[in-house]
């Protein structure tokens, strides 16, 4: 096992980050899957994962205040974006998935943060993303069958 150039010490934190960004991103895939939703308890802890682990990486390799670290978030940016693109699924007029393709950017957020240390923020995203999914259902609900409503209302009133 080869460990990090500063010694035991900053391999222990870098496994702790990784564990960090796997466990904020945890709850987040929870809820993603027992929506059975294209995404989930895997895929979820996974992105925050990696995306924490090239952070680690770019730090180890170029330094925390290497110019050079924003285009590290500029390429997690657009990867886990394009990630994300594969969660959203187009029928006819309608999409669906980009509340989980949200969430993975997130998500990937989160692993970033956490990878540069910054906590406080990684928290937060992980906490207000999951909060947003579970919390905003009802509301959803609410807004589709009024919609529903509405469009039976169309429909009768053309004689359908």
């Amino acid at each position: 096992m080869r460990f990090a150039p500063n010694g035991l010490w900053e391999t222990v934190s870098h496994l702790l980050s990784l564990a960090a960004a796997y466990g904020l991103a945890l709850p987040i895939g929870w809820d993603r899957e027992k929506e059975e939703r294209s995404a989930g308890v895997r895929t979820f802890p996974l992105v925050a994962l990696a995306s924490c682990g090239f952070v680690l990486v770019a730090i180890a390799v170029l330094g925390k205040e290497s110019q050079a670290q924003a285009r590290i978030l500029e390429g997690l940016i657009t990867g886990v974006g394009f990630i994300g693109g594969g969660a959203i699924l187009k029928q006819g007029g309608q999409a669906s998935g980009t509340a989980t393709a949200a969430s993975l950017w997130a998500t990937g957020a989160v692993g970033a943060a956490v990878g540069y240390g910054l906590f406080d923020i990684a928290i937060f995203l992980s906490l207000t993303t999951f909060l947003t999914l579970r919390c905003s259902r009802p509301l959803k609900q609410t807004t589709h069958e009024g919609h529903r409503s509405s469009a039976e209302a169309d429909l009768a009133a053309k004689g359908q």
